[in-house]
């Protein structure tokens, strides 16, 4: 037990939660960010896809690094993430049809997320399996939380809804409120997630300070 909850596997798992988050501290996955979060079930699919895959990729590759020949390291890494991404596909195809089609073309591209790769290349070949999974399982759900208070966000504000369901009352619309069309648009995504890195550093700036 104490090996498995062991200084460096919880850095490995909980760093990527705050001080190295992925998207605030890296600004990596900002692309998907933006696409995939005008409502908030999409997001959490997304979050929940990319968690998983980069999860298993990692303790994949981890499993393999000392048998992969280094001038073809990068082919194998995105031969194991297309596999888990098709897989993915294929599961969200079957289960969460509607999703699915929505996410589109999203879901494809995590093969090429910067977040993946990069968790693959600078941590996976040069750890053992265990903390390249907790790392995995770490930088997935650091993503996955920006993009489920984005898609909150838009949804409330520019739907007045959460998860498809109206949250805001339809007396609030008798008596003159509108929902704000400038948070489905993809530019509202980039300034909330500029917020959001904005209070993440001012925070861990005073901090440290």
């Amino acid at each position: 037990m104490g090996k498995i909850l062991s200084k460096t596997s919880k850095e490995a798992l909980l760093n990527p939660l705050n001080k190295d988050n992925p998207v605030l501290v890296q600004v990596l996955g900002i692309c998907s960010a933006l696409a995939v979060t005008s409502q908030l079930k999409p997001a959490i699919v997304m979050g929940l896809a990319v968690t998983v895959i980069t999860a298993f990729s990692n303790i994949i590759i981890s499993v393999l690094r000392n048998t992969i020949p280094n001038r073809i390291r990068i082919i194998v890494q995105l031969v194991v993430v297309a596999a888990l991404v098709t897989i993915v596909s294929e599961v969200l195809k079957a289960f969460a049809y509607d999703v699915s089609v929505e996410l589109s073309v999203y879901v494809g591209l995590i093969i090429t997320n910067c977040i993946l790769m990069g968790r693959l290349e600078a941590y996976a070949m040069t750890n053992k399996p265990w903390p390249s999974f907790l790392d995995g399982i770490g930088n997935g759900l650091g993503y996955a939380y920006i993009l489920v208070i984005v898609g909150a966000f838009r949804e409330f504000f520019g739907r007045g809804s959460l998860l498809g369901f109206q949250i805001i009352p339809d007396c609030a619309y008798e008596a003159g409120y509108i929902n704000n069309g400038m948070m489905t648009m993809p530019a509202m995504a980039l300034i909330l997630v500029g917020i959001v890195i904005w209070v993440h550093r001012a925070y861990f700036f005073k901090d440290e300070k």
